[in-house]
């Protein structure tokens, strides 16, 4: 208790606390290769450690942390490590405090705990509560040991760092906690939240010092700090910010920041609100020391005007010249999977791009992007394929709506998604706008769908436009139609689908079903008018998350019927309804599987770990 209202007792003296800064830079500069457990040095190499948290004391550091940033069951268990859990973390506190009592300073031990490495759901397969008993786990350890207190950092998800603070919580009431959370080059977290609403979600947790670290270097860490100080007036702040952006530089991460550059900036976080100051990748103890000298003389300084961050220019993707990867799967006659996905309302696109690596980790095809779904306003689908395309690595299906465009903004945008390298494109007729945000808005086209299709590939994949001039080079489209696999008028639709083959569309994407049956007839009935049908079918799978959601597909929404057993069973599932309706889709997967070349799956309110699950189950039976 002694210790712990040293930290409290430094609180209160209204003085810049300066903690140390990497520990994974000092490592790799000792020689220790990337690839090797950094937390297994505590026992394996524990000199080389000794000496990193010696050279931060000398620095003039307060605040210490153990060498354990990724010493939790799942980082562990990637170096086959998971049992030796409590013995390492142990191991990093009774190493730092032999430091600390050969040093004769008075210095802190600070338990550092940082991110899982896995994602939660609905992002990720770990369930909160998984999440919550792995942080227990690693804390108790810590506390175990002896820390002064508990510094939980480098996070990207509130959901994450609220379960680690209040697993913290559960097993010290009275540990001082700073939690922190990490920023992307746009001031907003990895899944889209701003400064403001971290601060007052890790203030509400529980945290005693709210912090940032990592990110880019101290100009946006300043920026940042000053929006939570505004959100969050009366709450304890700390900074630990990167020596700048990482740069490659001969083969090596280099960070430009110059230790003078940080003793600048120590005096400028203080000013704007910060009580903790530290540094984190990239940052040595000159870093360190170069505060410690600006704070030492802190009543002499000026507040500094931050200098101008730097920028780094991203080059272009230059696209494809050949088949997409979707198109040759198919021709191949792999069983397709493609996971359909909503843009974002606002410009946060974080959450959507977790949700799409989360698919493509579990061995998704494709990512469907929807265009304006329901006829509400969203962010451009054609921005999003390209960001999903380009920093997830999973080709997309851009939905290609011919409503609301007459035909020269049609050609326009099919140039524009054949620049920004997005070849797949799902054709349709899209919803009224009657029905949407905007009921008065233009409604009215040019082509009905099977027209665009026809327009696609046999206009521009030949190299013209729709009057015959040329557009320089032939595009690559793998174009694909909508199909009601439950229609009032199951001639008719047997006869669009007819045109739309005609036209030239590549594949079939289906609305939801959940009878198999309904598949089988209508085969049957396209064969009995047309012949066998040659073309990749890819039959809809909507997961059913809880009794109300069942009923109001049954009910509200045209084309999608569930039969009473199927909603009888969700019933009676209660609030296990998603599990439930995992298995629902998974067996209606398996048995519509030999007649069909893939599903399209549709995971509703964003429960994209639903669709990994059923995706690996697919695979797995598959």
């Amino acid at each position: 208790m002694q210790t712990r209202n040293r930290f409290q007792q430094l609180l209160e003296m209204h003085r810049p606390i300066l903690a140390d800064g990497a520990m994974g830079t000092m490592l790799h500069q000792h020689g220790i290769g990337m690839d090797e457990c950094f937390d297994a040095l505590n026992l394996t190499r524990p000199a080389v450690v000794a000496e990193i948290h010696h050279e931060y004391i000398d620095a003039g550091a307060q605040i210490i942390q153990t060498n354990t940033f990724g010493a939790n069951r799942y980082k562990l268990a990637r170096h086959g490590l998971q049992k030796q859990l409590e013995e390492i973390n142990i191991a990093g506190v009774e190493l730092l405090r032999r430091v600390i009592l050969a040093s004769f300073k008075d210095v802190l031990i600070a338990g550092d705990v940082g991110p899982l490495g896995v994602r939660l759901a609905p992002f990720g397969r770990i369930q909160p509560a998984e999440a919550h008993q792995a942080f227990g786990e690693q804390i108790a350890a810590l506390i175990k040991g002896g820390i002064d207190l508990l510094i939980i950092e480098t996070m990207t998800d509130l959901y994450e760092i609220c379960e680690a603070v209040s697993a913290a919580r559960e097993i010290d009431p009275l540990m001082p906690i700073i939690a922190s959370m990490t920023f992307t080059r746009d001031d907003r977290t990895l899944l889209g939240d701003d400064p403001a609403e971290v601060a007052r979600q890790v203030g509400n947790a529980g945290a005693n010092v709210i912090g940032i670290n990592c990110s880019g270097g101290p100009d946006q860490i300043l920026r940042i700090l000053k929006k939570m100080r505004q959100a969050m007036p009366e709450a304890v702040f700390s900074v630990m910010p990167n020596a700048g952006w990482p740069e490659q530089v001969g083969g090596r991460i280099m960070y430009p920041a110059a230790p003078e550059y940080f003793g600048d900036y120590a005096i400028a976080f203080w000013r704007a609100g910060a009580t903790v100051i530290g540094g984190c990748c990239g940052t040595t103890p000159k870093h360190i020391a170069a505060m410690y000298k600006a704070i030492q003389s802190l009543p002499q300084q000026e507040e500094l005007e931050a200098p101008q961050a730097f920028i780094t220019e991203l080059e272009e993707d230059t696209p494809a010249e050949q088949p997409t990867l979707f198109a040759q799967k198919a021709a191949a006659g792999r069983f397709l999977i493609a996971v359909e996905m909503d843009p974002p309302r606002g410009l946060a696109t974080q959450k959507l791009l977790a949700g799409a690596s989360l698919m493509k980790e579990a061995g998704a095809d494709a990512i469907n992007v929807a265009d304006s779904p329901m006829a509400r306003m969203r962010m451009s689908p054609w921005a999003v394929c390209d960001l999903i395309q380009r920093k997830i690595g999973i080709e997309t299906v851009l939905h290609f709506p011919t409503r609301g465009r007459n035909l020269l903004r049609v050609q326009g945008d099919l140039l524009a998604a054949h620049a920004l390298g997005v070849r797949n494109v799902f054709v349709v007729m899209g919803d009224p706008t009657a029905i949407g945000d905007y009921p008065d808005a233009m409604d009215n086209y040019d082509l009905v769908p099977s027209g665009l299709i026809k327009l696609i590939k046999q206009a521009f994949n030949a190299g013209v436009d729709h009057s015959g001039s040329n557009i320089g080079q032939p595009t690559t489209f793998f174009v694909g139609c909508a199909l009601n696999l439950n229609p009032p008028d199951i001639y008719k639709e047997l006869k669009t689908l007819r045109r739309k083959l005609e036209a030239g569309a590549d594949f079939i994407l289906t609305q939801p079903v959940y009878e198999a049956d309904k598949v089988r007839l209508f085969l049957d009935s396209y064969q009995n008018e047309y012949g066998v049908l040659n073309v990749p079918l890819l039959v809809g799978i909507l997961p059913l998350v809880n009794s109300r959601h069942a009923a109001f597909l049954h009910h509200e929404v045209p084309g999608i019927t569930i039969p009473e057993v199927i909603r009888e069973r969700i019933d009676r599932a209660g609030e296990n309804g998603y599990r439930a309706g995992i298995d629902i889709a998974t067996e209606t997967v398996e048995e519509i599987r030999p007649y069909v070349q893939g599903i399209y799956i549709m995971p509703a309110f964003n429960r994209f770990d639903c669709a990994a699950e059923i995706i690996e189950k697919v695979r797995s039976a598959g």
